[in-house]
């Protein structure tokens, strides 16, 4: 039906060979489009993987790769700038190698096509490898079905109003059927398709600009036909259940309830992303965290690479339900930003033992909170009240925030910490109060202690738990 090229700007095109049609969805190569590149894999049926042969594989190549092995899709490999000078094929092929991807002349079963997108070198062996795969795979869709297809790409136009680029994946779409994609709606009004022409119907694997929208509709959303009185209660009861989630708070996976929720719902495996300042660390975190894995929990690295966090990880990191893993490095403002908004805890650390031993406790289901003191305040002792079988009481005035019942307390005396402990008393005159707060004097007692003196400081503060999250 569809094919994806991960490199180049998106945009719909058609080509015949050998009496068959194939249609191209392009994808940029720039490392801001993560989501795209995921998108793409998503909806296509074959990938064909662009890698220019004087560059060779790069962290963009790598990314892709991971995507298409999470879509689990047939795909072959297009090496283009064949026609340069010095150009060094093996090279790519060891690179590839690396990364498990091994070619037919080299005794593996991807499909590597030399060509020229400069000379078009090659480029009708590749549509014929194409057809094979599709072949080999049984490709076909049913035009005699309410159409089926998915979102490409979608904007405001101002004479247009909302527009959707939209592939038919199945079925036959007409101008006048009623279609919904999320929770937005559309009687299809007009249909383009990628030179201008209008149309009245399109087939599976056409892609068409069609007007008549709601509201801008998602890009990588499902489309359906279907009758207007349903699609109208369906796309009601998306918005309910869409706002109603996002009331919720986040709830990204984190290392503290990884063990909890594999209990709860069988989740078996554990997805990082690892990145690192040098290879050397992301090879040996990547070999020590991989180990780990067992019969019973499998852990997953999705991605790894040298290099500070980026918004892409992060991106990756959201659709695959991973969690990140850095080394010796920091998130930028944008993976920073787009972490705090999609609820993603970016976890760095500085020694890979620390890292390998919170991933194994998670698996375990062992990972300790930690805990986080919180200053209240401090008062001044101006008298010390000795009451008979009871012991001491420090008449006290509070110079700062507040002195809370049950607090920990420090005892300072000329800056120096005397003793610790629990705050056991704490009255107004004599009435017990829960606290007393800045400009009010009080009676203060500490459990096991009572060599109070005038002039020392009181300090209170509580230790709240934090689950620590990865």
């Amino acid at each position: 039906r569809s094919t994806l090229f991960p490199y180049t700007t998106l945009f719909r095109s058609g080509r015949r060979i050998n009496n068959s049609n194939i249609t191209f969805v392009d994808t940029p190569g720039h490392e801001a489009f993560t989501a795209m590149r995921a998108r793409g894999a998503n909806l296509t049926d074959i990938v064909v993987l662009v890698i220019a042969a004087d560059d060779g594989v790069k962290p963009q190549t790598i990314e892709a790769i991971n995507h298409i092995k999470a879509a689990k899709l047939p795909f072959l490999i297009a090496l283009n700038k064949i026609d340069k000078p010095d150009i060094n094929p093996d090279r790519v092929k060891q690179q590839l190698a690396e990364y498990g991807i091994v070619t037919e002349d080299w005794g593996g079963d991807t499909v590597l096509v030399p060509v020229s997108a400069k000379t078009g070198l090659g480029i009708d062996n590749l549509l014929e490898m194409i057809l094979i795969i599709s072949e080999l795979h049984d490709l076909k869709a049913n035009p005699n079905r309410a159409a089926e297809g998915v979102v490409i790409e979608s904007k405001l136009d101002k004479g247009k109003g909302p527009v959707a680029t939209i592939l038919v994946q199945k079925g036959t779409l007409r101008v006048g059927d009623f279609i919904l994609s999320g929770t937005d709606l559309c009687k299809v009004r007009t249909m383009i398709d990628y030179k201008g022409k209008r149309l009245d119907k399109a087939l599976p694997s056409t892609p068409v600009e069609i007007t008549g929208w709601s509201e801008v509709p998602t890009a990588g959303e499902k489309v359906l036909v279907c009758d207007e009185k349903i699609a109208k209660e369906v796309s009601s009861l998306r918005a309910d259940a869409k706002k109603l989630e996002e009331q919720k708070k986040s709830s990204k996976v984190s290392l503290d309830e990884f063990f909890q929720r594999m209990q709860d719902t069988g989740i078996k495996e554990l997805n990082l992303i690892i990145k690192g300042d040098v290879q050397g660390s992301v090879e040996a975190l990547s070999q020590s965290l991989l180990k780990l894995s067992t019969d019973e929990v499998k852990l997953s690295i999705i991605h790894s690479a040298v290099g500070a966090v980026k918004e892409t990880d992060v991106m990756l990191a959201s659709a695959s339900d991973a969690v990140i893993i850095g080394f010796n490095v920091r998130p930028d403002v944008k993976a920073r930003q787009y972490a705090e908004q999609e609820g993603i805890d970016i976890h760095l650390y500085k020694v890979i033992y620390e890292a390998i031993e919170d991933v194994k406790k998670a698996m375990a289901g062992l990972l300790e909170p930690e805990f986080k003191e919180k200053y209240l305040g401090r008062a001044e002792i101006r008298q010390v009240i000795k009451i008979p079988n009871i012991g001491s009481v420090a008449g006290s005035y509070v110079i700062e925030g507040k002195i809370q019942r049950n607090a920990n307390t420090r005892i300072l005396r000329e800056g120096v910490i005397v003793y610790e402990g629990q705050l056991s008393s704490l009255r107004r005159f004599k009435d017990d109060v829960k606290e007393v707060v800045a400009g009010y004097e009080c009676g203060i007692g500490i459990q096991d202690f009572n060599d109070f003196k005038v002039g020392d400081l009181i300090e209170a503060y509580i230790v709240e738990e934090i689950p620590r999250e990865l």
